[in-house]
């Protein structure tokens, strides 16, 4: 029973953090990788058939699978979030934020994308299939 329980709390907090992922696509300000990062930790503790979902989806696996053999980000994948925390700060000037919400932002999002640049790049993994579809991986 108790075991039964704890699995049910991880499968829950999988599946939390991949709508809040989700989410973070669309609505400024939420991040979508540490979630999808925290429900890739937490789907195999939970649920076996969510982990492996997570691991070979056409879109999501490259990039977790890179982060979890290699604790790596694909060079794309850092641009990318380095101009959207830049538009995200942006959306927050334009919109008129004050300035210690501004000055706040703007620390919490230089360390995030320091953290960012400072991971290796991600290569392409030797036993999976690499083309166009596993971009996400490829070094640039």
């Amino acid at each position: 029973m108790r075991d039964a329980l704890a699995r049910l709390c991880w499968r829950m907090l999988a599946y939390g953090c991949i709508g809040l992922g989700t989410a973070g696509l669309v609505v400024p300000l939420l991040p979508t990788t540490p979630f999808l990062l925290l429900a890739a930790w937490a789907a195999p503790k939970g649920s076996p058939r969510l982990a492996r979902w997570l691991r070979h989806h056409p879109r999501l696996g490259p990039p977790l699978r890179a982060w979890q053999r290699q604790r790596a980000i694909a060079r794309p994948a850092k641009r990318l979030a380095t101009v959207l925390l830049f538009l995200s700060w942006l959306v927050l000037w334009l919109g008129g934020a004050p300035v210690p919400v501004l000055g706040v932002t703007a620390t919490l999002f230089c360390c995030v994308a320091l953290f960012t640049w400072t991971r290796p790049d991600a290569t392409p993994l030797g036993s999976e299939r690499h083309d166009t579809r596993t971009a996400m991986i490829r070094r640039i």
